[in-house]
């Protein structure tokens, strides 16, 4: 997942303690074949009220931050 969002495979690499790029290549390519398919678009949401936000949740919204006493929220596409 790291590798998606950097697109840098040294800096995996070195964050997974691979002492060959070639460890980091299988995980980057099973990671491929496990996400065909799934964007990094996001559906997000807000909610103000403990409900609201048990709503999300039970969807599969994942809490990301609070802004102005509201909470935010997000659900891959």
């Amino acid at each position: 997942m790291l590798y998606h969002q950097t697109k840098d495979i040294l800096f995996v690499k070195e964050f997974l303690g691979h002492k060959s790029i070639k460890n980091t290549l299988l995980y980057i390519q099973l990671a491929n074949v496990i996400f065909k398919g799934r964007s990094d678009e996001f559906t997000c949401r807000m909610a103000k009220t403990p409900k609201e936000i048990s709503d999300l949740i039970e969807v599969g919204y994942e809490y990301v931050t609070d802004l102005d006493g509201a909470k935010f929220f997000r659900k891959r596409k």
